[in-house]
């Protein structure tokens, strides 16, 4: 194989790897991706919080 065989065959592979998506477009998808992650371990974090307040306000009244 020549090195333009190689090339295209690698390009080909490329796009059909990002679902015919430009580079540019797949970062910004997975930078998406990424943010939503993080505001659904912040919402988890925050409903763990409420949860052991909760729970620790019914060990103190069964306690006293």
């Amino acid at each position: 194989m020549s090195d333009k065989d190689i090339d295209a065959q690698t390009e080909r592979m490329l796009t059909a790897a990002l679902g015919g998506k430009t580079a540019h477009e797949a970062l910004l998808d997975a930078s998406r991706a990424e943010i939503a992650d993080v505001e659904g371990r912040a919402a988890a974090i925050a409903r763990n919080r409420e949860r052991a307040l909760k729970l620790l306000e019914a060990l103190e009244k069964q306690l006293g």
